[in-house]
């Protein structure tokens, strides 16, 4: 292979299969050519030598090709130097570019030197030599190197050309590979020599079998990438233990990656390298090694990965934390459930705190008054408490696994920078509202939700709407639920403004045809009752009342979850179908813990019923909220608010309504003022984030952007465009084919294939889910990498492998069923029978 092939196939176009986008810099315009030789039907090759401008059009254009799945990748040639510092890369017109895929050439990996002993490492020595007269030699001059081929039986026997792939076959071969060097003695004097003359490696073992060669290999091999990459010197307990010379380090490190990130080896790669961490008893001999380099040769390097990432958390050095990350986001020792596990909780916990920074700065320039707040909010600042939502879900999945608090204080840190942001906003939330009022005007108020956005809808008889009355969906969940059912549908997301006080009776009576114009809230014996004209609705009977009244057998209402799982039976007639849940608010009342995990199952609901809907020929859906909520993590045993003095009757710790004078503590506005009308002169409400009551972790009833911004989605429904899985196979394994799982977190690996040329760019949506024999969930996909938090699914392309972790219920051990499912219409795409088999 010539080093012009071995650039594009080996080191080029892999990291624009993998990553999408490539840029190339190359201020010595050595691999021009090469580059543009790549370009083909789904590759393009943008040439930046003669005009930047015009290249960064056709760069920027071609990126959004890649994300559209019009092309499968994009490499972009810019002939100068790699921009270095931040400044220069906001300047750099390709950075862009750079940051949604990579960079080449990326670390000292990627000189034109190591590439060339990468792909002649049987000619190390002559490589080295080339190098040391001409730091530039040419393609034809680094070709010329070493003549004719070498080594004919091992390249007969195991039918590769390369040095290079002779080394990886003897590590990790086939069965046939495995066969022919077992069935022959032909190739032994020839690996002797090829061992020593591209790593240096001295064969001590007089065997003549594969297996006896391959330990020595794989000691020699892992031992030397670990020492190469080992900031101090090695104990004197492994002075003498066989390693290579550093000119073998771009061949070394190139094989232990391949042996890594090759699904077809890591299995090998594992069982080696533990077997070999306990033979030089490496944990004990680096035991208080803060810093072992960067690369994780061996299972126990993993941990003090980790111990650096946190140690980057506490001393808010994200920086450090996310180059760790990155690096070893992908490693082979993260595989495990446990381990990974950690890893999510940090990797969610570096990206909440780089966002509350982001929106710290940006908040002066957004906070003039209420509506530049307003839109502040719904447009970035609700990222931040989605980013909160998904950290305490990690928090949740990994906190029965934490005996010694490992993650304390990385919760501590985090739930502080959280809550110094959301306070501060807070402030200067109230300090508008009390200027302007509630709801803000030219705003949705959530009181004329029925009469502005259902109503209309049903004034053509016969067109058949469901309303979705969803108790505590606030507004950054609105944000995910328009996502998942932006596939099915054509639909709109807009923000409305919670009626005050913001709790469930009242923000459930908000929700009802005339409530704008009708709704009151009435004291009944110290009992706040709200009020539409002279009726009653406190209750779900009585606000469906109300509907039955105006609409009569037009009208029908279930709870979603019985219509979701069939026990809902309604007239075909109806033509306003109401579903009502409250799954979301009980959880965050009766088990905060771990609620934050039972809004995807609210959620994947939500998208089963309205698939369901389809076929009951229903047109459109409306999904509209009571209230928003608050996690309130981040407060301290002490964190309360004192009750106002005066006569006040007291709302769902948060809220007070009657009259009274203010104190520092508190808003005291008229009721009028905050949208209230009926039998209470005044409304008061803390001005921060805090409620009546020590302890509250989960709350809603006062004043907040997450109490009181919701969202209404309005959806047109169509076909589903879910790709047909008839034209491609899911497949899952666990663990090479083992059929009883040893841990509650196991690691499944799923892939998709396609046999059909049209389902080649589709993307299939897959939700996994544990069954015992009753059918009932037992585990599911634990959130986070290729899970999405809010969803609970993961999309994969054809010919995609993807690990993931999967969460089962603490209580459960037996016989199960693990399943590949259709999250709209439960499906079974594939599925695994498995049993547990837990140590303790």
């Amino acid at each position: 292979m010539s080093i012009a092939d071995f650039i594009q196939n080996q080191v080029l176009r892999p990291r624009v299969q993998k990553a999408g986008a490539l840029v190339v810099y190359d201020p010595e315009q050595r691999y021009r050519e090469v580059c543009a030789q790549m370009a083909d039907d789904k590759l393009v090759v943008v040439d930046a030598t003669a005009n930047s401008i015009e290249s960064r059009l056709l760069a920027m254009q071609g990126l959004r090709n890649v994300v559209v799945q019009q092309l499968q990748g994009l490499l972009v040639y810019v002939p100068t130097k790699a921009p270095e510092s931040e400044e220069e890369k906001q300047i750099n017109p390709f950075s862009p570019v750079a940051a949604a895929g990579m960079v080449f050439p990326e670390g000292d990996g990627d000189s034109y030197e190591s590439l060339c002993l990468k792909a002649k490492p049987d000619h190390v020595s002559a490589i080295r030599a080339v190098f040391a007269q001409d730091a530039s030699p040419t393609f034809a001059v680094v070709d010329a190197v070493g003549g004719g081929l070498g080594w004919p039986n091992l390249r007969a026997l195991l039918h590769v050309e390369s040095a290079r792939d002779i080394l990886f076959a003897l590590l990790a071969p086939n069965a046939s590979q495995v066969a022919a060097l077992n069935g022959s003695e032909a190739w032994v004097t020839e690996v002797k020599d090829l061992l020593k003359n591209s790593i240096g490696l001295s064969l001590k073992t007089r065997g003549k079998k594969w297996d006896s060669v391959s330990a020595e290999l794989w000691r020699f091999v892992l031992f030397s990438e670990f020492t190469f990459d080992l900031p101090g010197a090695l104990p004197d307990a492994l002075a003498d233990v066989p390693r290579a010379e550093v000119n073998s380090q771009p061949l070394i490190d190139d094989l232990c990656d391949r042996l890594r990130n090759d699904r077809r080896t890591q299995s090998i790669y594992i069982e080696n390298a533990e077997g070999i961490e306990a033979d030089l008893k490496l944990v004990k001999l680096f035991e208080g090694w803060a810093d072992l380099g960067t690369r994780d040769t061996f299972p126990f390097e993993e941990r003090t990965f980790l111990a650096r990432a946190i140690d980057g958390v506490l001393r808010d050095d994200m920086d450090r934390s996310r180059s760790i990350l990155k690096q070893h986001q992908r490693s082979v020792w993260t595989g495990k459930g446990e381990s990974r596990a950690q890893w999510d909780l940090i990797r969610a916990a570096v990206e909440l705190i780089q966002t509350c920074e982001d929106m710290d700065r940006q908040l002066a320039d957004n906070a003039r008054n209420a509506e530049a707040l307003l839109v502040f909010y719904t447009s970035s600042l609700r990222e931040v408490d989605r980013l909160h939502r998904e950290f305490e879900q990690a928090v949740s999945d990994y906190d029965w696994q934490d005996a010694n608090g490992l993650m304390a204080p990385v919760k501590h840190q985090v739930r502080k920078q959280y809550g110094k942001l959301v306070e501060k906003v807070q402030q200067i939330f109230v300090r508008h509202v009390e200027k302007s009022g509630w709801p803000l005007a030219g705003y949705l108020a959530n009181s004329d939700v029925f009469d502005r956005v259902v109503a209309p809808k049903l004034q053509k008889n016969g067109h058949k709407v469901a309303f979705l009355m969803i108790d505590a969906l606030r507004y950054e969940l609105g944000v995910a639920l328009e996502r998942q059912l932006a596939e099915d549908g054509q639909v709109h997301l807009q923000a409305a403004l919670a009626q005050l006080p913001s709790v469930t009776p009242v923000g459930m009576a908000s929700l009802l045809p005339g409530a704008g114009a009708q709704l009151r809230l009435s004291n009944n014996a110290q009992s706040l009752v709200p009020m539409l004209g002279d009726q009653v609705v406190e209750t779900v009977t009585q606000r469906m009342n109300v509907l039955k009244q105006r609409y009569g057998q037009r009208f029908e209402e279930v709870r979603l979850e019985d219509f979701v799982r069939g026990r809902a039976n309604f007239s075909a007639d109806a033509d306003l179908l109401v579903l009502r849940a409250v799954e979301i608010d009980s959880h965050f009342e009766n088990h905060p813990d771990t609620a934050p995990g039972e809004i995807t199952h609210a959620l994947k609901r939500i998208r089963v019923a309205i698939n369901l809907l389809k076929k009951r020929g229903f047109n459109e859906v409306v999904i509209a909220t009571d209230h928003g909520f608050f996690m309130n993590t981040h407060a301290g045993a002490g964190d309360v608010c004192p009750k106002p003095m005066g006569n006040w009757l007291p709302v769902h710790d948060r809220c007070a309504l009657g009259d009274g004078a203010g104190d520092g503590n508190h808003l005291v506005v008229p009721a009028e003022r905050m949208g209230i009308r009926g039998d209470f002169a005044k409304i008061t409400m803390p001005t921060s984030l805090a409620a009546y009551r020590a302890g509250l972790l989960y709350f809603h009833g006062g004043l907040s952007l997450q109490e009181c911004v919701v969202p209404v989605i309005s959806m047109q429904l169509k076909v589903s465009t879910q790709p047909s899985v008839h034209q491609a196979t899911i497949s899952m394994t666990y663990r090479n084919g083992a059929k009883a799982i040893t841990t509650r977190v196991p690691v499944i690996e799923l892939s998709v294939d396609t046999a059909d040329m049209f389902s080649v760019d589709s993307g299939f949506e897959v939700l996994l889910e544990a069954h015992d024999p009753q059918g009932d969930v037992i585990g599911e996909a634990k959130a986070g990498g290729a899970v999405n938090p809010a969803t609970g699914t993961l999309t994969l392309k054809p010919g995609e492998k993807v690990q993931v972790t999967v969460k089962m219920h603490m209580d459960f051990e037996g016989k199960f069923k693990l399943k590949a499912l259709n999250p709209s219409t439960f499906e079974i795409y594939a599925q695994l029978d498995l049993a547990t088999n837990y140590a303790v």
